[in-house]
């Protein structure tokens, strides 16, 4: 499932950056996002720090560091794509489906750490991952309000500003 999630995710961002018509349609100007300021440093920091209460120097593991880091970052990484949506607000049918569809993977994966820890014997609970999937999950919260909204009513989705 992960390598098609990957392959999928590699797909998308081609087509975005170099398949036309879709290439032009990419707006650099309104992707303002600081990705390294309030992403990918804090996540790293994060990161650091809960490797090594959980670890300590002695246990130091790059590979589990990173592990840690890419779950921290994965947790965040809607927020530029949503910023954007709020900004445009009116969702295109596509978009709206797609974020909807990404944000009920993650809800989804709740559910299965539930199922998992009730029916498999010695099931290896791991908080860094349940803290970053539930925050995850209610970061799409809001967009899943308005997503279900706008379908029950057939209307097209609008989110509404937030001035």
């Amino acid at each position: 499932m992960k390598v098609l999630f990957l392959a999928s995710t590699a797909s998308i961002i081609y087509t975005i950056k170099y398949k036309e018509p879709i290439k032009t349609t990419y707006d650099k100007a309104q992707d303002s996002f600081l990705h390294w300021k309030f992403a990918v440093l804090p996540c790293a920091v994060i990161a650091v720090i809960t490797h090594m209460i959980g670890s300590g120097m002695e246990k130091f593991d790059l590979t589990e560091l990173l592990w840690t880091f890419s779950i921290y970052l994965e947790s965040v990484s809607i927020l530029p794509q949503l910023i954007v949506l709020q900004r445009y607000r009116e969702v295109e049918n596509l978009t709206g489906n797609y974020v909807f569809f990404m944000g009920a993977y993650r809800a989804l994966y709740i559910v299965n750490w539930v199922y998992r820890a009730n029916t498999e014997k010695g099931y290896q609970h791991h908080w860094v991952v349940y803290f970053c999937g539930v925050l995850q999950t209610l970061l799409y919260a809001d967009f899943f309000y308005y997503y279900v909204k706008a379908k029950s009513k057939g209307g097209k989705l609008t989110l509404p500003t937030t001035s």
